[in-house]
């Protein structure tokens, strides 16, 4: 494939170069989502590039803030970055962000000739079953775009500024560049959506009909504990799978087949093809080569009693799981109270009620302060 964008922003980075002279020092305050995709992405190509499309859509309450202060930085070419979460010095991410940094300076040059504090916050628990690279790098992707601006007046276009957002969150984490905008996203080419990309996520709200805006997701915390294995090396373990073929088939048949869904508003369809990406990835990784298993006998037994629950009162709920143990209930509201029984009747004798969050489909980024 042509990486139209990646050549284009390479080329513009030709105007994103600091005299030595430039002076200026600022602070830059994003707060972005994170994101459930209902279409998996498993497997990757170099530059962060899907092997299939993926689908999401973004939450409400499950969000990164992130504040950025910046400074010319004429003494050294090399990086000067501060990370700190919860105003605590974190070394492990900040070695993350160094990477993607790294990996994005041949297209914003002038990251090398700034000073950076990076101040980071979750809404979230760590480690509770929700995507916070994704609203991490997302917030942090924004923030640069937010600079850059600033200093060369180059995203004046929301549309031009977000999609360049879009663009670096990929590169820092795949997942990331569908938490820019608000509703659903997809990102990955497909033939049947105009304007979809391999190198961004665009929304796709307007072709989503109107029940699907009333989506709620509780997840089910099963275990707070770092995962086994990284999604990194799982997606690595995708190149030579066996089924590797027939999953990406397969992902664009349920990506078709749930793009219909949400269009008609068919809750039943919704559910059916939610609920087969996410058991289905979980069996790409109990087949991998080594193989390896994240579900818990808990995510096991709970799952169990979801799937009784529809069949007793065949109520369209659904769920699905990232690459960890920990569920995402999905429901529409009108559903809420029923579904709130069932948990306080079924999960709490599973997990406790402090290991729940309730979560809905909500708004994408914000900007919180520029100075």
């Amino acid at each position: 494939m042509n990486y139209v964008l990646s050549e284009y922003y390479r080329n513009q980075a030709k105007k994103l170069i600091l005299s030595d002279t430039h002076h200026q020092e600022g602070e830059i305050f994003w707060r972005s989502p994170s994101n459930i995709a209902l279409i998996k992405y498993w497997g990757k190509k170099d530059l962060q590039i899907p092997t299939n499309p993926s689908l999401s859509f973004s939450l409400s309450n499950s969000y990164t803030d992130t504040k950025i202060k910046f400074q010319t930085n004429n003494v050294t070419e090399k990086q000067s970055i501060e990370f700190f979460f919860n105003n605590q010095k974190q070394q492990e991410f900040e070695r993350r962000i160094c990477n993607f940094f790294e990996i994005i300076e041949k297209f914003e040059p002038f990251l090398k000739k700034l000073k950076l504090t990076v101040y980071s916050t979750n809404s979230f628990p760590h480690s509770a079953g929700i995507a916070s690279s994704a609203s991490a790098m997302s917030s942090i992707a924004l923030g640069i775009c937010s600079i850059e601006n600033k200093l060369f007046g180059t995203l004046h276009s929301p549309a031009d500024f977000y999609k360049k957002a879009s663009f670096l969150a990929r590169l820092g984490s795949g997942s990331a560049c569908r938490s820019i905008h608000n509703g659903y996203n997809l990102w990955g080419y497909c033939d049947v959506i105009e304007n979809s990309s391999d190198e961004i996520a665009i929304p796709i709200n307007h072709l989503v009909n109107d029940i699907f805006f009333n989506l709620r997701d509780t997840i089910l915390i099963i275990s707070k504990k770092k995962k086994k294995i990284s999604s990194s090396l799982g997606h690595n373990l995708m190149q030579n799978h066996i089924f590797a073929e027939a999953r990406y088939n397969k992902a664009f048949t349920n990506l078709y087949n749930l793009l219909s869904a949400l269009r008609s508003g068919d809750l039943i369809s919704f559910s059916e093809i939610v609920r087969n990406e996410a058991l289905m990835l979980h069996s790409l990784m109990m087949s991998s080569e080594p193989p390896f298993i994240l579900m818990q006998p808990q995510t096991l037994s709970i799952i169990d009693s979801i799937e009784n629950f529809c069949i007793d009162t065949k109520i369209p709920i659904t769920y699905t799981l990232d690459a960890g143990p920990n569920i995402h209930l999905i429901y529409h509201n009108n559903y809420h109270r029923q579904v709130l029984d069932f948990i306080q009747n079924s999960i709490f004798n599973t997990i406790n009620q402090e290991n729940i969050i309730f979560d809905q489909l909500g708004g994408g980024c914000q900007l919180l302060s520029e100075k």
